[in-house]
């Protein structure tokens, strides 16, 4: 396994364009959330009444960050793919699960740092911003996590299409697709169900830390729906590249 996980290392390492998108997504967390602390008028120290969730106004990047973390994970394998390097792959490292769950832990591991940085960067600049922001560990470890789970989404559903382009289309689509979806249903118990089962939707319930009772699924529930859209996005790859010639 420490094999496969070097292997692993130095082709993300070293794959044009992997640390530029890394930057990008602490740069893109990082600046939408101070464009949207900064559009907020009700952040002064003391400041009563304020309706907004200032903690989740914070984190508004994150929602950005995440489709260059979708994009990253999708080229961890999908570059394989669309070069035929996959097959030297499948050759140095035979044992297709152990290669799979190599790239598992490589990707959690880039993108969870990227992610680290990311939210707290933007955490910091809420609290210069908004003087009344208060720091809260959930929605800042599990913003984190919500950044991660949305990488092996990425990288299960990359592994199972083969195709960057379809998977990453595919990625984008659940994430910025499904909440418009959601919000033009007109029946409203539809409406929230589909916020319940959305991946993000779901997932960045995790950064609400006002009116919870109005939100369609709970803070770590939400988490734990994405969770589950991960763990079947990974299945999925699994499945099909042990059972399928590369």
């Amino acid at each position: 396994m420490r094999t496969a996980l070097h292997a692993e290392w130095t082709k993300l390492r070293t794959s044009p364009g992997t640390a530029w998108l890394l930057l990008g997504v602490v740069a893109a967390t990082i600046g939408l959330s101070a464009a949207a602390a900064a559009a907020v008028s009700c952040g002064t120290e003391g400041s009563a009444g304020c309706a907004a969730d200032l903690t989740k106004v914070s984190l508004t990047g994150v929602q950005l960050g995440q489709a260059l973390v979708a994009i990253l994970a999708v080229l961890v394998i999908g570059n394989e793919y669309s070069t035929g390097m996959v097959r030297v792959s499948l050759a140095a490292v035979p044992r297709r699960t152990r290669m799979l769950a190599a790239k598992v832990l490589v990707t959690a591991a880039a993108t969870g740092a990227a992610a680290l940085a990311g939210v707290a960067g933007s955490l910091l600049a809420g609290r210069l911003l908004l003087p009344a922001h208060e720091f809260l560990w959930r929605p800042a470890i599990g913003s984190v996590l919500y950044l991660e789970l949305i990488a092996l989404l990425s990288l299960g559903l990359a592994t199972a299409v083969r195709s960057p382009a379809a998977a990453a289309g595919i990625v984008l689509g659940l994430l910025y697709a499904w909440p418009i979806v959601a919000r033009v249903v007109t029946d409203e118990t539809w409406s929230r169900h589909l916020q319940q089962i959305g991946p993000m939707s779901a997932g960045t319930a995790v950064q609400a830390t006002k009116n919870l009772a109005t939100l369609p699924i709970g803070p770590w529930a939400g988490l734990g729906v994405l969770a589950l859209w991960a763990l079947g996005g990974l299945l999925a790859g699994w499945l099909l590249l042990v059972g399928r010639d590369a």
